[in-house]
């Protein structure tokens, strides 16, 4: 039986991930494997590569031929380099390490907090600004017609007051 050490395609569309796998290679693709061994992410940044080291020297010394795909692979990890007796690879480029979410909110929270009551005074004259200012607008045109109403009566007792103050000084 022909054994392949290959790439089995799972994930969505256009977001490839590949499990490396044992299978026979009259099998398909995706097809039933006789063993898991790694698994390959390309899209990530940098690519994510993890290879099972110890069971694929297990399937190279019993003669389990690499796809061109895994074989780039396992150059890349140093397992190919290491079954053939070669010089091992420079490292692999890793993702840094991911920070605690719990922690980052937590600091976001505070620094939020700490703008928000230096916010809340800053803004609360603004905000009594700005309602001032549209309320003076506002004012002088609701003002002005209640005033208005106001000062015409007003305006017609000061001209009966002097009229009557005016008739008195005549009289």
């Amino acid at each position: 039986m022909a054994v392949r050490i290959r790439l089995m395609r799972m994930g969505k569309i256009r977001n490839p991930q590949y499990r490396i796998v044992v299978a026979d290679a009259r099998t398909k693709r995706d097809g039933r494997a006789i063993e898991f061994i790694g698994l390959y992410h390309p899209k990530e940044e940098p690519s994510l590569i993890e290879v099972n080291s110890e069971r694929v020297q297990h399937w190279l010394s019993v003669g389990a031929q690499p796809s061109e795909s895994v074989r780039a692979l396992l150059s890349k990890t140093g397992d190919w380099q290491k079954f053939k007796g070669l010089p091992a690879p420079e490292p692999l480029k890793v993702a840094p390490a991911r920070a605690d979410r719990r922690a980052l909110y937590e600091a976001e929270a505070q620094a939020a907090a700490g703008v928000a009551s230096a916010a809340e005074t800053k803004p609360a004259k603004k905000a009594a600004a700005k309602k001032t200012e549209p309320a003076s607008k506002a004012e002088p045109a609701s003002k002005a017609e209640p005033a208005a109403k106001a000062e015409e009566p007003a305006a017609a007792e000061q001209a009966e007051e002097q009229a009557g103050a005016g008739a008195g000084e005549t009289a």
